[in-house]
């Protein structure tokens, strides 16, 4: 039994370019998020990123940064939730705008409304050492990323911000290569 437990939990979290929930992608990733208006960022997750010396956790990724015209928001999505055809659940959370009651949560909204859509952004649970996906050129750039179980992952705030009506960045319909199904 044991050997099964570990075959499965292999599959899950060591296997660090693989993602459930993507069909190969015929497109190049970066590409896409370049030509559609994105920067590519690669970022590190980093555990301990709210003072002292942070641990570098292994399996960089890249994500694709849209930011505002006028340069004052953003929000990033992995290139594989970006770039798949088919659905994702940071895809169908973005799209669908759940409302999510914050007064049950500690921490901040985004985290808090990341958990209440099945999601995580948490690193070693709820402390205040804090952790985030930490950008490869300014290790002062910590981004809140919301990650899915299908292996999918969406920055935390844009997706709190988006179920209020709220922009950042830009608006994913349409960028998003798996059309909105709502």
């Amino acid at each position: 039994m044991l050997k099964y437990v570990l075959a499965i939990a292999c599959l899950l979290f060591v296997a660090p370019l693989t993602s459930f929930a993507q069909s190969a992608p015929a497109i190049n990733p970066p590409t896409y998020c370049t030509t559609t208006g994105g920067v590519v960022q690669s970022r590190t997750p980093e555990y301990g990123t709210n003072g002292g010396t942070p641990l570098v956790l292994a399996y960089p990724r890249d994500f694709c940064d849209y930011v505002s015209k006028d340069g004052s928001t953003h929000i990033d999505l992995l290139l594989t939730t970006l770039v798949t055809k088919k659905p994702t659940l940071a895809a169908l959370a973005y799209y669908a705008k759940t409302k999510v009651n914050l007064r049950k949560c500690a921490g901040g909204p985004g985290s808090c409304y990341c958990s209440g859509v099945g999601g995580t952004d948490e690193f070693g649970g709820v402390s205040a050492a804090g952790g985030g996906w930490v950008l490869s050129t300014n290790v002062n750039d910590v981004l809140d990323v919301c990650a899915f179980p299908d292996l999918s992952a969406i920055d935390a705030y844009g997706l709190f911000y988006h179920s209020h009506g709220i922009i950042r960045g830009r608006s994913l319909k349409g960028l998003l290569r798996f059309p909105d199904p709502y």
